[in-house]
């Protein structure tokens, strides 16, 4: 049997490339035509020109408190309750809506496996004529359809568990003897814990794929020791499939639906291979033709290709959240104004902006690392452009080059809230 779900994953890097390039301008130019905030927000702009990486990085980034924003807009005056992001509308081409916190409304389009969780399910090690226990709430959230669509198609049934009623999930795998789980590691946990207080054993339960939470190597290392092998995936109501893992455990491979972008948080800009930025991800998908969606979450590149020969952009998974503005002194900072004082200075390579102090004593250090050359009057400029850029005072460090960390960070909180 095949170790990967299809021949896609093992596509030439090259090839992969230029496919994706290639179907780039479509995507733009279906969004521009069938779904009208794109057609506002890529106004002037020529889809047949967005064929590579820089040119996409040119365009502006949509990120979640936007499409939001856009959607409550049109909602109030009882417009499109998609915000006009949405390629379809109600009827046989949309068979489902969902909700997700705000309240964001995600359509579900009509085709098979709409939210390409297959490719992940597989990698999980399920395979067709299996049972799958599915725990991912059927509720509001799309992420129990999203699991339920990716396994039918790869050719599996699904106990439709959804959340909650314990008992009741130790029973139904005891007695249907299902292949595996699909849904939270805590809540696989809670039942296995359950099962055990109620002297059932759930021996059938050998493999299971996660999401939703973080899967650390502790929990991993915790159901292994119980007999599942369990892997995670990175998808999100927006987008579908970002990225899977696989037997390798090195990783996350990007899904061959996506492209992804890794962004210096606050901008659009992207950041070299292997530093810690915002994930953007453009999806192929025709009915929700996101363009530079920002994630708000932050990963970074990992080098080489997958060991299991997945040739496909591994990244390190879920390294925390992009969204770091700060309230200082009663003013909103905001990574984008870091990015803004930076750009002023050719001179500036890398800045992190640290909040300390407490109460309402907060204090401001802009650190900097520079190129060589001469500093002389550059701290003090620096200084001005924070106070304009901010409107509150703020130091400057400089740094060595390399000096500082690469977790992503644009403003780092250190006050104490005690």
């Amino acid at each position: 049997m095949s170790p990967t779900f299809d021949a896609l994953e093992i596509r030439a890097p090259l090839e992969r490339e230029a496919a994706l390039m290639a179907a780039l301008p479509r995507q733009v130019a279906q969004a521009q035509a069938q779904a009208s905030a794109f057609t506002e927000l890529l106004s002037g702009v020529k889809a047949a020109d967005i064929s590579t990486r820089a040119a996409l990085a040119q365009l502006p980034v949509t990120r979640k408190h936007e499409l939001l924003a856009r959607q409550q807009a049109q909602r109030s005056v009882g417009g499109n309750p998609f915000g006009g992001f949405s390629a379809i509308g109600f009827g046989a081409s949309m068979p489902r809506v969902f909700a997700s916190p705000g309240t964001i409304y995600e359509p579900e389009g009509a085709q098979r496996d709409y939210w390409r969780m297959a490719r992940a399910i597989y990698a999980a090690g399920f395979r067709r004529g299996e049972l799958i226990h599915n725990c991912f709430s059927y509720h509001f959230v799309p992420a129990g359809s999203m699991m339920e669509t990716g396994a039918h198609a790869l050719g599996c049934t699904v106990f439709a568990g959804g959340t909650g009623q314990t008992e009741q999930q130790v029973q139904a795998m005891a007695e249907l003897q299902p292949a595996g789980y699909i849904g939270t590691p805590s809540f696989l946990k809670i039942i296995l814990e359950k099962a055990t207080e109620m002297g059932v054993t759930l021996p059938s339960v050998t493999k299971a794929m996660f999401g939703g939470e973080a899967f650390p190597p502790s929990l991993r290392d915790w159901y292994l020791a119980h007999g599942i092998d369990g892997y995670q995936c990175y998808a999100t109501a927006d987008l579908g499939l970002i990225a899977y893992e696989t037997p390798a455990r090195e990783g996350l491979v990007l899904d061959e639906g996506v492209i992804v972008e890794i962004v210096r948080p606050g901008t659009g800009d992207p950041v070299p291979d292997g530093e810690v930025g915002e994930l953007v991800v453009t999806t192929l998908n025709p009915d929700y033709p996101l363009i530079r969606f920002g994630t708000g979450d932050l990963s970074a590149v990992l080098p080489g290709a997958c060991p299991t020969g997945r040739t496909n952009t591994r990244i390190k998974g879920w390294m925390g959240r992009a969204d770091q503005t700060t309230k200082v002194r009663g003013m909103f900072v905001h990574p984008g104004q870091v990015d803004t004082i930076v750009k002023r200075f050719p001179e500036v390579i890398k800045a992190r902006l640290v909040v300390s102090g407490e109460m309402a004593n907060d204090s401001m250090i802009l650190k900097i690392e520079t190129l060589n050359g001469s500093l002389d009057g550059l701290q003090a400029r620096i200084s001005e452009a924070i106070r304009d850029v901010t409107k509150l005072r703020g130091d400057v460090e400089f740094q060595i080059a390399g000096s500082l960390p690469n977790d992503g960070k644009v403003i780092e909180d250190a006050r104490s809230y005690k």
